[in-house]
């Protein structure tokens, strides 16, 4: 009885027929799908744990402006120069000594041999220091950031003669600095350093009166003849 039974529950689990399975998918095929229906069917955000917004670079409009710590109507710190003399003897001269009771011209080239100096700025103060000097002006001085040494050779290789035109060496900065115009050129491969940022000053005894100066070694402002525009 008991086999009869089982025989009779396989055969009919054979015999029946299975019920159909839901179908997880459409049957359709998937080109029948528009990709809007599928973009929708999948409203999916993936973030990734690396995905960082890119940095929003601000860039200013506006040119950094030229300052110094010495402006129009400061009294000039004093300093020492030094210079050779005709026997090759270190001598100095104070900034006082050039300035006081007299009226001045102070101008200052990145360095000793330098195209632009050398070519355009010293040059133009040797021609027009007779007219400048008809004007009143005492002293007419170059200062660089130059040892001594240096300043009397690009004196001679200038043809300098004479003392209308001073060529007057700050070899340590001491006055670039204290007035504030050093020009760092260490980045270059020229090996520059620390040197002076290029400028024309007129100064009355001790004061200045005008300050031209210059964005780092250009040269626009501080011309013979910008000076005597101003005297």
């Amino acid at each position: 009885m008991a086999a009869a039974t089982t025989t009779f529950t396989l055969t009919k689990l054979l015999s029946s027929t299975p019920k159909p399975l839901t179908p997880l998918l459409s049957s359709k095929p998937l080109s029948s799908f528009s990709s809007s229906f599928a973009v929708s069917r999948l409203p999916l955000k993936l973030h990734h744990p690396l995905h960082l917004p890119k940095p929003i670079l601000r860039f200013s409009s506006t040119q950094t402006k030229i300052s110094a710590t010495i402006s129009v109507g400061d009294k000039l710190p004093d300093a020492s120069l030094s210079y050779l003399d005709a026997s090759n003897d270190v001598q100095t001269v104070s900034i006082s000594d050039l300035t006081a009771n007299k009226k001045a011209i102070l101008f200052a080239v990145p360095g000793a041999f330098t195209p632009t100096c050398s070519q355009k700025h010293v040059p133009g103060f040797v021609e027009k220091a007779s007219e400048l000097k008809s004007k009143g002006v005492d002293t007419i001085a170059c200062i660089a950031v130059n040892d001594a040494f240096v300043m009397k050779a690009w004196k001679e290789n200038l043809n300098i003669t004479g003392d209308d035109v001073l060529l007057l060496s700050d070899g340590n900065g001491v006055f670039t600095k204290a007035i504030g115009v050093e020009l760092d050129l260490t980045d270059k491969p020229m090996g520059l350093g620390v040197r002076s940022r290029r400028y024309a000053m007129l100064v009355e005894d001790g004061v200045v009166k005008v300050l031209n100066l210059e964005e780092g070694g250009a040269f626009n402002v501080s011309s013979a003849e910008d000076m005597l525009k101003v005297l």
